[in-house]
């Protein structure tokens, strides 16, 4: 069911339609293959090619730091093809079989031929990164990518030793999340021709929505929704201790505090052991805790536009905002 949330993206699709138009006709001609195989996965994964927030982000910042050129649409393209290759690459690691709604690529075919067609977006990244014409997109890109995995990497290391730490959370998701939607802002000033003024603005812009957009999935795991496709416990059950749990055992009351930080331990966690860690975090307070941590980063990223209004563009990337804490999905 659509919902007003929906809109709003509609909304902000709508006044950027022939740029988004632009964007999927250069996608489609850079993925194109003439081999069958290839063609067949390509022509599979677009079908359901998301919500294309990242590359509406580099539209937006171009827009209101001065304009969308051929440049701009090559660099939004290629941080597009980049967060694909993750997921297609994410749903290997994860052994999962289901995205947007669909088998991924994996179920679909197998491993191996998932992880080259990740590998064939990955080859496209640089590509367009080459079509900018701009060094400099080409190095943060590259930066990204290393950034990307170092967060991956990071995470398993979290979940490894157990860590309870709101500072490691963070950590990690700035580098596996936030990163992306930093370097989405900072191409789409860079192509525009932005001063170094603003790209370290929008960038910050960047930077906070992409936490905003990544604590909110985290909460998706503490409830199941037909809207998210996505049943409840899945992070806890590969051991990542999200935000709203974190803050449970590092506020919560004993003697139940301790129980729950000695059952996070545990080597395997079985459904009622998610379960009841689920439960502990929404009865400790940690749903709202982390609310009040996407509603604070909200307002300061908010601040950051405000010398850049009026613009369209920035009402539009206050929408974006809006849209990441409220969206259902």
């Amino acid at each position: 069911m659509k919902t007003m949330n929906d809109d709003i993206l509609s909304r902000i699709k709508r006044s950027i339609e022939s740029d988004l138009a632009r964007l999927n006709e250069v996608m489609k001609q850079a993925l194109s293959s003439s081999n069958p195989l290839l063609s067949q996965i390509v022509d599979y994964y677009l079908l359901t090619k998301g919500k294309q927030i990242r590359a509406i982000l580099v539209l937006l910042a171009a827009r209101m730091t001065g304009e969308v050129k051929e440049e701009t649409i090559y660099g939004a393209a290629a941080v597009e093809l980049l967060h694909n290759a993750t997921l297609i690459h994410d749903d290997v690691v994860d052994e999962s079989k289901l995205r947007r709604g669909r088998e991924t690529l994996n179920a679909v075919w197998d491993n191996r031929v998932a992880v080259l067609a990740g590998d064939y977006f990955v080859s496209n990244v640089l590509r367009m990164a080459l079509l900018t014409g701009e060094t400099s997109v080409i190095t943060v890109l590259g930066e990204l990518g290393a950034v990307l995995a170092q967060g991956e990497i990071d995470q398993i290391s979290v979940v490894q030793k157990k860590e309870i730490d709101e500072e490691a959370y963070f950590r990690v998701i700035r580098q596996k999340t936030a990163s992306l939607f930093k370097v989405c802002m900072q191409i789409g000033a860079l192509t525009a021709g932005a001063t170094a003024e603003q790209q370290n603005a929008l960038m910050c812009f960047g930077e906070k929505l992409g936490l905003c957009f990544q604590i909110r999935d985290d909460i998706f795991d503490y409830f199941d929704s037909k809207e998210t496709g996505k049943t409840s416990g899945c992070d806890l059950k590969e051991g990542k201790v999200t935000l709203p749990l974190i803050y449970a055992l590092t506020h919560g009351a004993e003697p139940e505090r301790g129980e729950m930080a000695a059952l996070i331990r545990k080597q395997e966690l079985t459904g009622d052991d998610v379960c009841r860690l689920a439960e502990y975090a929404k009865k400790s307070g940690g749903i709202e805790y982390a609310e009040s941590v996407m509603a604070r980063l909200r307002d300061e990223a908010a601040e950051i536009l405000r010398p850049f209004m009026p613009s369209d563009a920035a009402t539009a990337l206050l929408e974006v905002l809006d849209y990441t804490l409220e969206r259902k999905k």
